[in-house]
């Protein structure tokens, strides 16, 4: 069974264009457009990797994080922003995600982090 990656951005043109770069790598990609859409969707218990914005309207991706290992559902989680600074990813390494990217990213470096992370948890196809 292919790992299914979630993505959670509420930039269309980031969440599309990963969806599509992952899909197209064999990877099962779905889309969110912001924190709540992903906790209240059926793809939830299902996910083998999530990529979430730092910075979204509603809930941020380290407190979409906080929430998921509150509620038992750890998920190996990989954090992308815009506006990359040494808080944000010291307290993201501290509460074990797994990667924190600069948009934009390469895709090889996506790609290194969503293995490593399926890898570390025992996720890999």
């Amino acid at each position: 069974m292919k790992p299914v990656i979630s993505i959670i951005d509420d930039d269309a043109s980031v969440r599309e264009g990963t969806m599509d770069l992952l899909n197209s790598m064999g990877f099962v990609a779905e889309a969110f457009e912001h924190a709540n859409a992903f906790l209240n969707s059926s793809r939830l218990h299902a996910t083998s990797c999530l990529i979430a914005d730092v910075q979204m309207p509603g809930m941020t991706g380290l407190e979409l994080y906080d929430r998921l290992v509150g509620s038992g559902n750890v998920i190996p989680t990989i954090l992308i922003t815009a506006f990359p600074n040494a808080r944000d990813r010291a307290r993201a390494e501290r509460v074990g995600v797994h990667g924190y990217l600069t948009k934009p990213f390469h895709e090889n470096e996506l790609v290194a982090c969503i293995r490593a992370a399926l890898n570390a948890d025992g996720r890999s196809p």
